[in-house]
């Protein structure tokens, strides 16, 4: 039941797509489908793997989380002029982490289908390419330089990724974008506040599935953790790395393309 290459497969795919604009939901969907791994294990499966995620930005991040509670090391924050503080990382995450919870029964009983990622990898880059039209001026061109009004827009653009698909980052860094941030700030940004957000989404889900943990499973889940933690680690320090080149507009064209992948594969098989 515990096949080591399928718990390898879905973790290289957790890792690779969860920081990226592209909707690790839609990919987590999709590869479940074509390998035939679904059901209660696999949504478990899949909370243990994100949370092996967050983990990989922690550590990328720690030096900013940790400036956040007032600890300076290593190079010294904007002596003058705006400063992120914790007071932007909660505006940003508190709308869409409240609407999650309202409406999490219906996030996971109506829109987790291959119908639903279809509709969000296509609107989501829209939004995207949008973003990359009809940027305005910039004004923040570091995190450090956001306001707290640009914070709430990331914050109101997040709300847009609980509709699988849409993509948590995709979703934040255009939304960041538009409200005058450089598409380097807006993914700092977004890597940033997906540490909390995550974090609490993913110690709920495993709270309530504590029971469907067992020793059989260890292996199981220890392989997908890993190979998540290492993917997203690399993926994450080569997109922060290549953000500033990399426009939103190329993103959106790949997830195009999946949605045709997924389309196609809905009318074959009869999804």
């Amino acid at each position: 039941m515990f096949d080591l290459w399928v718990a390898f497969i879905i973790g290289l795919v957790e890792g690779l797509t969860e920081f990226l604009p592209v909707s690790s939901t839609g990919h987590m969907i999709l590869t479940g489908h074509l390998i035939h791994f679904t059901g209660d294990t696999a949504e478990t499966f899949e909370i243990v793997i994100q949370f092996a995620a967050i983990l990989a930005v922690v550590v990328l991040y720690w030096k900013r989380v940790l400036r956040l509670f007032g600890i300076q090391l290593g190079e010294r924050a904007p002596a003058n002029g705006p400063r992120m503080n914790l007071i932007h990382v909660a505006i940003a995450i508190v709308p869409a982490m409240g609407l999650a919870y309202v409406l999490r029964h219906f996030i996971k009983d109506v829109l987790f289908s291959l119908e639903t990622v279809l509709i969000g990898l296509v609107l989501g880059g829209i939004f995207m390419i949008i973003a990359e039209k009809q940027q305005p001026p910039v004004t923040a061109q570091t995190m450090d330089d956001l306001t707290y009004r640009q914070a709430f827009f990331i914050g109101i653009a997040q709300i847009l990724s609980l509709w699988p698909g849409f993509s948590r980052s995709g979703s934040t860094i255009a939304g960041g974008m538009l409200a005058g941030a450089t598409r380097a700030a807006a993914a700092d940004f977004t890597f940033l506040i997906a540490i909390p957000i995550m974090t609490a989404a993913c110690g709920y889900e495993i709270l309530q599935n504590i029971d469907k943990f067992s020793r059989d499973s260890l292996l199981f889940f220890a392989v997908g953790f890993v190979t998540s933690f290492v993917v997203a680690l690399l993926a994450v320090a080569t997109f922060i790395k290549l953000v500033g080149k990399l426009k939103l507009t190329y993103f959106a064209y790949y997830r195009f393309a999946l949605a045709a992948i997924i389309l196609v594969y809905m009318l074959t098989v009869g999804m």
